[in-house]
């Protein structure tokens, strides 16, 4: 008796696309397909409801290198599909049914669908991360703030004004590192059709070194996009002395520039 399954679904495009079909899916038992209903089209794959369906998928999302292993798979099916093609992504663990329920989503949205392709339409996503070492920072602050802290342990008033100084210090240099994300926002946004500030990343989960003071995700139309290149680097070198670094990565998945398919379960 064949297993039961699901239908995971990828990304949504037009109809008429060159989507890429045959990929490995999330379920390795399972390649991608293509379904079309009503002027658009989608990736999906089958998927064992053994392994996710609602009771396994809730435990399964706990097990990291479960997590990290379909999470791989699902960016790289989207990554073929977007060499190719606009393309709505949808996000890790949307899964249906069936697949009368995954095209049902295409009628009840499909209003919101072709918006969403409107807007992508020849642009790309693009992330800057800008990170800066603390100690340049602290320097420029402490070249900056007023005063000089007392030199030597002396008195307890002295080591109150050293303490008071390292303060001003600190505060000074939040303030740098503020001002320095915006100024490198601002002059991005000038070059993109949109923007999207995230949170900063974990450190420990994503390996980068210093303070990240800025996650940005930038819409830029495909004919702006080595003029994005070259902003990145003149505002890198502004802020060298800041020990600042702009890291540029894209064309990526659109995620920050659509919403997630309200019919859609994970």
């Amino acid at each position: 008796m064949p297993d039961e399954v699901a239908v995971w679904l990828y990304c949504v495009a037009r109809h008429g696309e060159a989507l890429p079909e045959g990929l490995p899916g999330v379920d390795p038992q399972h390649a991608v397909e293509r379904l079309e209903r009503g002027g658009l089209a989608a990736l999906v794959s089958r998927v064992a409801l053994d392994e996710f369906g609602e009771e396994p998928l809730r435990r399964n999302l706990n097990d990291l290198r479960w997590l990290e292993r379909v999470a791989r798979a699902h960016e790289a099916v989207l990554e073929r599909a977007l060499e190719q093609a606009t393309i709505v992504p949808v996000r890790l663990c949307t899964i249906f049914a069936d697949e009368d329920a995954a095209l049902r989503l295409f009628e009840e949205e499909r209003a919101a669908f072709e918006e969403a392709l409107d807007a992508l339409a020849g642009r790309g996503e693009w992330s800057v991360k800008l990170l800066v070492d603390r100690s340049a920072l602290e320097a420029a602050a402490a070249a900056d703030a007023p005063g000089r802290p007392p030199d030597g342990t002396g008195s307890g008033a002295a080591y109150m004004l050293r303490r008071r100084h390292e303060r001003e210090v600190h505060e000074l240099a939040d303030q740098i590192a503020r001002a320095l994300a915006e100024d490198v926002h601002a002059h991005l946004r000038e070059a993109a059709s949109d923007a999207v500030v995230n949170p900063p990343q974990n450190r420990e989960l994503s390996g980068h070194e210093g303070d990240m003071l800025l996650n940005g995700a930038y819409l830029v139309e495909s004919a702006a996009v080595d003029r994005l290149g070259e902003l990145v680097s003149e505002l890198e070198d502004r802020h060298r002395a800041l020990g600042a670094r702009l890291e540029l990565t894209g064309p990526l998945p659109p995620y920050n520039f659509v919403q997630r398919p309200r019919a859609a379960r994970a």
